[in-house]
């Protein structure tokens, strides 16, 4: 993409965030978030007032880019997901944008005025993602990454399995439902076990390290002075600052502990019910049809893979626009080429096995 293109992209994305914001700022009950949209309108305007002198300086028609086809799926997300975890969709929003800008802003297109301002912007950026950030609470971005891809998971598994066993039992619709939902459950306590141990276990290995770290400190300070000066200076920063760094720090066991251990702020048993429950609710969709179609797996299969059609297009959609990186029509046919692809190539193997084993059913 071109320098004008990315531009118009921008100014497009701008006056798209003002209309957000306008909206949720007259749909918001609490007064202080209320007032944090306002501004926020306020500054989209700016920015998209900033890209329109851009774009106009260069010849470029601005009123023939303007066509919001997101401001309806953001209503819509806000309604299903609620306000913490759209909070969360928004800075995951501002955190690309901020990215985009950054990317831009050595591009030689820019005078050194533009440049300047759009440093201004990217601050203005970076202060949205930390609002957002105070509003969210409790939700955060791990837990909105745990729910998509444990749904999509479910989706795309059981997809497969059912397709897989249609090939073999077609006509038996009942049976490949229950085989479906069976698997299904067991992914599901698989798939919260595993990211409940995943993150436990980071904690522990952590919690190991800051301990041992802690009686390191209280045994020699000289060495665990020189385990963070080993670590600044591994991470890119001059040896003569990281050694002020450490001086400073020297006498502040807790500061000097935090500096060399990483903190899990995911919650383990939050991480495992989202992705557990996620991939209850994406299992649903290509299971549900067997156990209404019950005179052929086939039929019933044809149902399945339009459910789980429609179900990957809404989480291609969630994941265009939490990204901004994707159209959301190139994102949503990725989900389902990839997703039915899979379900071919088991139905596919079933019509193997079934060929092999000499399965009638």
């Amino acid at each position: 993409m071109d320098a004008l293109s990315k531009a118009k992209k921008f100014y497009k994305d701008e006056f798209e965030s003002k209309q957000l914001y306008s909206y949720l700022a007259k749909v918001e009950t609490n007064p202080e978030i209320k007032e944090t949209f306002n501004e926020l309108t306020k500054i989209e305007a700016k920015h998209a007032k900033f890209w329109y002198m851009f774009l106009n300086e260069r010849g470029i028609n601005v009123s023939a880019i303007l066509h919001n086809h997101r401001l309806w799926i953001y209503k819509i997300l806000r309604m299903l997901l609620g306000n913490r975890l759209f909070i969360t969709i928004l800075e995951m929003k501002e955190s690309n944008s901020t990215d985009e800008y950054y990317n831009y802003y050595n591009d030689p297109i820019l005078t050194e005025k533009e440049r300047n301002y759009l440093s201004q912007i990217i601050e203005d950026e970076l202060e949205h993602e930390k609002n957002f950030g105070k509003q969210k609470g409790n939700s955060d971005f791990g837990n909105i990454r745990d729910f998509i891809l444990g749904m999509n998971d479910g989706l795309v598994e059981i997809l497969g399995t059912v397709t897989g066993l249609t090939a073999v039992y077609p006509k038996s619709s009942l049976a490949v439902g229950t085989s479906g939902l069976v698997v299904g459950i067991a992914g599901a306590l698989s798939m919260a076990i595993g990211a409940y141990t995943s993150v436990r276990s980071q904690r522990q290995v952590n919690e190991g390290i800051k301990n041992k770290m802690e009686l390191l400190f209280n045994v020699s300070k000289d060495r665990a002075k020189e385990e963070l000066l080993s670590k600044l200076n591994d991470s890119g920063i001059p040896n003569d600052i990281s050694k002020e760094v450490v001086e400073k720090l020297g006498d502040n066991k807790d500061a000097m502990t935090n500096l060399l251990v990483e903190d899990v702020k995911e919650n383990e048993i939050k991480s495992a019910l989202y992705t557990g429950i996620a991939y209850l609710v994406g299992l649903v969709f290509p299971v549900i049809p067997y156990f209404f179609v019950a005179s052929s797996s086939l039929v019933a299969l044809v149902f399945s893979v339009i459910f789980a059609a429609i179900a990957l297009s809404i989480v291609g959609t969630v994941v265009s626009i939490a990204s901004e990186s994707l159209s959301i029509k190139s994102k949503i046919i990725e989900m389902v080429v990839t997703g039915l692809g899979a379900a071919a190539l088991s139905y596919l193997f079933g019509k193997l096995v079934q060929l092999i084993f000499g399965i009638q059913a």
